[in-house]
């Protein structure tokens, strides 16, 4: 214990004396283990930790496409189709996660995520209750009680963890429902509902229960024990060949693919977050290299102190371990620094974690990840130490101190040096390019033309008690006066409401056909996309008309022709040949007519506008409107600051209906950055990545070039007192900095071009049209390599030769 006691004392001493070297390896190791143990704890949340599901592996999301190839899921006859007929699952279910419920709780009215689902729902995760039980068989017909399961999360928030919740009455949607069963802690499906109440599929709309065509529902199913996923597909392609032969205009031509539910929750994040491990490793290796180089710089330094205590007796395992203690109390030190910082880190992350990603909310810094974080730090250290003690612990004394000031001035030193600085710029290449280019993607995708002026516009969600408008006009004793109040708001220019929200919603469509076209091909769907709107929408939204008329309540009534506008999208894709569609007629929607056309507005932020009839709500029968879209949307456009509006709404909506929740109103451009939360929050990870990668090149290029100046200095006097300039030095030593940099640059760019691949799952790089960004990036870091060295330069520059040739 003395020994030990020693040991730390004679190597907490010297860094102490060390201020500098000292705050500039914790600084590193604190930054690199703070980015990395943050980032490996999101790996863990999203892509390691077990679902909390029994045996997650033989659970499968039914992943069915079109014969045209695009994602369709089950229609309801389709999926009873699926269930009696397949050999190869215990359980397959169908669900629906689409709307909230109005949950009348003694505070108010509030919106709770609502998961509709087939009796056999809970079956297919096998996770009990914890208190309770689940749905019956046959509970999911309409006509059978209405009842619902709890969530965890809903159970302890609104029922304060009651356990005689069981049996208890609650009001959902103006309707009375009996509380059979609460979900343990963890349990979600799917994954990312939180705050979830879930009820049997009891459908009313006769269409949703009869049309093949219909497809809405998602199915997820789990294997048989003994079953493997090539049997399952087998089988499944079996059964859906049979009913393309059954049922040849709706379902010839559709096949079906398994993707495990742990893919399917993860979905396209996956690849974003391995690049994101890549990066780590990244950023690792230049924090490595860093301290490595710091280290190697003080060895030099020390080689005359260390030949000393070897000609006093010292071992050479005794300077090996003095040197590696030092580094673990930096280690010891940095790590714990980086594991604090790692808090603050992912506690600013975290709004963006948990709307970005599933598994965002389950997102914390754990025992064993902290762990690693610590263990990284004390191996990184210890690697980048075990160079410098080694080569110290075998300096020949007598050649050390023979060598005064000459140490570490060999040539392979300062190729050593210079390896270590064209490494760290190189990669930071990398990820400053990575980080660049995601960054004008994120710009670009902001500043996409999306059909209306995102300016002054709010939003927020209405959906109603279907239950309390039965027998009433909902339009005309909620959503007209509402849409008045709201025109009369001082400083409203205009107020609007559609059922899907543009951006945030869309693929709610329909194969469409103009009357007296010819068919379309078989299997063959032409969509268009439809959206129930009242006539201030396209004034709100600020949507020219380009030809015929807007929807008008005067003319569109409940009573007369269906009407529909058109956008320029739907004339292209349904009259390639430029014929004039006002007056058409569309075999669908009881003939409805085309009455104008209007620019168009993108339904989807990450594709061009898609094909789209907007029909009037005035024209949907009042008794089939709230089940045919039980959420609408209002959209107010003001002239002043458009969150100043949300009070009065808010008021409004509490005054026409109290049973309404009050739910965010948002500025538009809110609503852009919740659609752009993964690419918000990929773009702030890289650019810390980039930003840190500069900055621990930078430091390390500083300090390395500063010790080169330090043993350089009698080599500076000499050459001063021979003639040369400060001018002279100073370019000699920004000529060597600029041939590292350059070297480390080229570096980087031919290391991100054999990456492209990978970086490919974040951002595409295409060298045509990046190729300013890029040099931009390379002139960048390359004048700030030049610029961190400007001291240490500055400082060989102002040598004075007299004082340099009395160093020794």
């Amino acid at each position: 214990m003395r020994e030990l006691h020693r040991s730390l004392q004679y190597a907490i001493r010297p860094l102490v004396n060390s201020p500098g070297f000292t705050a500039s390896v914790v600084l590193t190791l604190s930054l690199t283990v703070a980015v990395s143990t943050a980032i490996f704890s999101v790996a863990y949340a999203v892509l390691i930790r077990p679902l909390p599901y029994d045996q997650p592996n033989r659970i499968f999301y039914l992943r069915t496409y079109s014969p045209q190839g695009y994602t369709q899921p089950a229609s309801y006859p389709e999926y009873l189709d699926w269930r009696r007929q397949n050999h190869v699952f215990s359980a397959l279910a169908a669900y629906n996660d689409y709307g909230n419920a109005n949950f009348e709780a003694p505070s108010g009215a509030l919106a709770l995520n609502r998961v509709t689902a087939t009796d056999n729902f809970f079956d297919v995760f096998g996770v009990a209750p914890l208190l309770g039980r689940t749905f019956a068989p046959g509970e999911d017909r309409l006509g059978k009680n209405d009842v619902v399961v709890l969530s965890h999360e809903v159970w302890k928030e609104h029922f304060a963890g009651a356990h005689d919740v069981i049996g208890k009455t609650v009001r959902l949607d103006a309707r009375p429902y009996t509380v059979i069963g609460v979900m343990p802690a963890g349990f979600r499906y799917p994954i990312a509902v939180r705050d979830a109440i879930y009820t049997p599929l009891h459908m009313t709309r006769k269409e949703d229960v009869e049309a093949r065509g219909n497809h809405w529902l998602p199915t997820v199913a789990r294997l048989k024990s003994g079953v493997s996923v090539q049997q399952a597909e087998a089988d499944m392609a079996r059964v859906l060949e049979d009913l393309g032969k059954a049922y040849p205009d709706e379902s010839m031509g559709r096949r079906m693919q398994l993707q495990d539910v742990a893919g399917f929750i993860v979905g396209n994040a996956a690849a974003p977050l391995k690049v994101l491990l890549l990066s780590v490793l990244a950023l690792l290796m230049i924090g490595c290299t860093n301290i490595a180089g710091l280290l190697l710089a003080r060895g030099v330094k020390r080689e005359r102190e260390i030949a000393l205590r070897s000609v006093l007796g010292a071992s050479r395992a005794r300077i090996v371990s003095q040197v590696l203690w030092e580094a673990l109390s930096l280690a010891v030190i940095g790590g714990a620094a980086g594991v604090l910082l790692c808090y603050a880190l992912l506690g600013a992350m975290r709004a963006l974690l948990v709307d970005a990603l599933d598994r965002g909310a389950e997102v914390t810094v754990n025992l064993p990840v902290m762990l690693a974080g610590l263990a990284i730090a004390v191996l990184a250290t210890i690697a980048a130490a075990a160079l410098p003690s080694l080569r110290l612990s075998s300096v020949t004394p007598n050649a050390a101190l023979k060598s005064g000031s000459a140490a570490g001035t060999t040539r392979g030193q300062h190729r050593l040096r210079a390896g270590f600085v064209i490494t760290q710029v190189a990669l930071a290449m990398v990820l400053l390019v990575t980080s660049g280019l995601l960054f004008r993607m994120l710009a670009g995708l902001r500043g996409t033309n999306l059909g209306f002026s995102r300016d002054h516009l709010v939003e927020t969600a209405i959906q109603l008690s279907p239950e309390e408008y039965k027998g009433r006009d909902v339009l005309s004793t909620f959503y007209q006066p509402l849409l008045d109040r709201v025109n009369a708001i001082p400083g409203v220019q205009s107020a609007g409401l559609i059922h899907m929200v543009p951006l945030r919603e869309w693929g709610w469509n329909s194969n469409t056909h103009i009357a007296g076209q010819p068919p379309n091909p078989p299997n063959e769907e032409r969509l268009a996309e439809i959206r129930f709107v009242t006539p201030g929408y396209f004034d709100a939204m600020g949507i020219s008309l380009l030809k015929g008329r807007l929807l008008d309540p005067r003319i569109d009534t409940p009573t007369s022709q269906p009407a529909m506008v058109v956008n320029e999208a739907f004339v292209k894709k349904f009259f390639p040949n430029g014929g004039d569609p006002i007056g058409q007629h569309i075999d669908d929607f009881e003939k409805a007519e085309i009455v104008g056309v209007v620019r168009d507005v993108r339904q989807d932020l990450y594709q061009p506008p898609l094909a789209e009839m907007d029909f009037g709500i005035a024209q949907v029968p009042s008794d089939q409107l709230l089940a045919a879209v039980p959420k609408m949307h209002l959209l107010v456009r003001t002239r002043m600051e458009p969150g100043s509006v949300a009070p009065a709404i808010r008021d409004i909506l509490r005054h026409l209906d109290p049973g309404v929740p009050a739910l965010t109103v948002q500025t538009m451009r809110n609503v852009i950055d919740d659609v752009l939360t993964f690419e918000r929050l990929e773009n702030w990870l890289f650019g810390i990545f980039g930003a840190l990668a500069l900055l621990l090149s930078m430091v390390g290029l500083y300090a390395l070039i500063s010790h080169e100046v330090e043993l350089s200095t009698r080599e500076i006097g000499v050459r001063m007192a021979l003639g040369a300039t400060r001018a002279a030095v100073a370019v000699s030593l920004f000529r060597r900095v600029g041939l590292m940099l350059s070297c480390g640059v080229v570096a980087g760019l031919l290391l991100t071009k054999a990456a492209q691949k990978i970086i490919s799952a974040v951002v595409v790089l295409q060298p045509a049209s990046d190729a300013a960004v890029i040099f931009g990036l390379a002139l960048g870091l390359f004048l700030t390599g030049l610029l961190s060295v400007w001291a240490p330069t500055r400082r060989a520059a102002s040598v004075d030769p007299i004082v340099a040739l009395r160093y020794e």
